[in-house]
C-alpha cells in the first residue's frame, strides 16, 4: 500500500464518516435494520453486471484460447475487487486480470491487447451510460441542463479518443524502443513483446463485430448495475423507477471513475449519493442508508474477491517459470 493511497483512503474514510454522521443516525439505522436481507440481495445483484462484462471482454479473445464465461466472470470479479478496495489507482486490477488470463493459457499478446481494448471500450460505454444518466436527470427536471450533457459528451469523447489513438499509434512499441535505446539494447525481449501486442491491438480494432459486441455487452453490464440501486431502495422502503435507478447508478459510477486515486472513492461516493438523493427528492436518511448499502456490497462481493485473488495467485505460482 503506497503512502499516498493510504492518506487518500484515510481522508476519504473520515469524509464519509463526517457526511453520514451529519444525518439522523437513529433513522438511518432503523432503515438499514428494516431493509435487512434485502440489502444483501441488492449486493448480490452485482453478479449479473460482472457476468455481462466478462462476456464482453471474452469477445475480444481468440476463439481457440477463449476462457469460459465462468472464468471471465471470475476475472472481472477479481479485477473489480482489487480496484475497488486497494489503493491501486484502478491499475492494479488490470494487472491482476492480465495474470489471470495468462494463467488460463492465453498468450501474452492476445491477453494484453484484449485488456487494453477492453479498457478503451469501457471508457466509451461508461460515457454512454453517464450521458444516459444525465439525460434522465434532465428529463426528470432535476436541475441538470442539457448544456452539461453536451459538455460531458465532449470531455468523454476527448478522453476516449486519446486513449484509442494512443493504442493505434503503437505506443507500447515506441516506449519499449525508447527504453531499449536508453539501456543500450539490453531489453530486446521487451521490444519484441511490445511490437506483438501493438500488432494484436491494431488487429482487434479492425474486428468491428467484436468491438461493437463488446461495447453493447458492456453497456448492458452498466445498465444491469442499476438493479442494485432499485432493489436497495425498495428494501429501504423508498422504491424508485428503473429510470431513476439508472440515473443514480450512472452518476455514482462516473463519480467513482473520476475519483480513481481515492480507494473505493471513499467520501466522494457518499457525497454523490447524498447529492443525487437531494436532486431526486429522497430524504437525506434514505440517501445515507443507500450509501451504506453500497459499502455493504464491498463486503459481500469485493472482500471475497480479494480472497479469491490470493487463492488464484497461489494456484498459479507453481506454473510460473523459475
Amino acid at each position: 500500500m503506497n503512502r499516498l493511497g493510504l492518506l487518500l483512503a484515510l481522508g476519504g474514510f473520515a469524509a464519509a464518516l463526517l457526511l453520514i454522521g451529519q444525518q439522523d443516525l437513529t433513522e438511518v439505522g432503523a432503515l438499514l435494520v428494516t431493509a435487512g436481507f434485502g440489502l444483501v440481495l441488492a449486493a448480490l445483484a452485482h453478479i449479473p453486471s460482472m457476468a455481462l462484462n466478462g462476456h464482453a471482454w471474452r469477445l475480444l479473445l481468440p476463439r481457440s484460447r477463449r476462457p469460459s464465461l465462468g472464468a471471465m466472470t471470475a476475472n472481472v470479479w477479481i479485477r473489480e475487487s482489487v480496484n475497488g478496495l486497494l489503493p491501486v489507482a484502478r491499475i492494479g486490477g488490470e494487472i491482476a486480470s492480465y495474470r489471470l488470463l495468462r494463467g488460463e493459457g492465453v498468450a501474452v499478446a492476445p491477453a494484453a491487447a484484449s485488456l487494453m481494448v477492453d479498457m478503451a471500450i469501457s471508457i466509451l460505454s461508461q460515457l454512454g451510460f453517464a450521458l444516459l444518466g444525465l439525460a434522465l436527470l434532465a428529463w426528470a427536471g432535476a436541475g441538470i441542463g442539457w448544456g452539461g450533457v453536451a459538455l460531458g459528451l465532449v470531455a468523454g469523447l476527448a478522453m476516449a479518443g486519446g486513449f484509442i489513438l494512443a493504442q493505434r499509434a503503437d505506443i507500447l512499441s515506441r516506449l519499449a524502443a525508447l527504453l531499449n535505446g536508453i539501456a543500450a539494447g539490453r531489453f530486446p525481449g521487451i521490444a519484441a513483446h511490445s511490437a506483438r501486442i501493438d500488432r494484436m491491438t491494431r488487429r482487434l480494432w479492425r474486428v468491428r463485430g467484436a468491438i461493437a459486441g463488446c461495447f453493447l455487452w458492456q453497456l448492458a453490464g452498466w445498465l444491469a448495475g442499476a438493479l442494485e440501486i432499485w432493489i436497495a431502495l425498495a428494501a429501504l422502503g423508498h422504491p424508485v423507477s428503473l429510470a431513476e435507478a439508472v440515473a443514480i447508478e450512472a452518476m455514482i459510477q462516473a463519480l467513482s471513475s473520476a475519483a480513481f486515486l481515492v480507494p473505493g472513492a471513499l467520501g466522494l461516493q457518499e457525497a454523490g449519493f447524498l447529492g443525487l438523493g437531494l436532486l431526486l427528492g429522497l430524504p437525506p436518511e434514505v440517501s445515507a442508508a443507500l450509501a451504506i448499502a453500497r459499502r455493504l456490497r464491498d463486503l459481500v462481493i469485493f472482500l471475497p474477491g480479494l480472497l479469491a485473488w490470493v487463492w488464484a495467485e497461489r494456484r498459479m505460482a507453481p506454473l510460473q517459470p523459475s
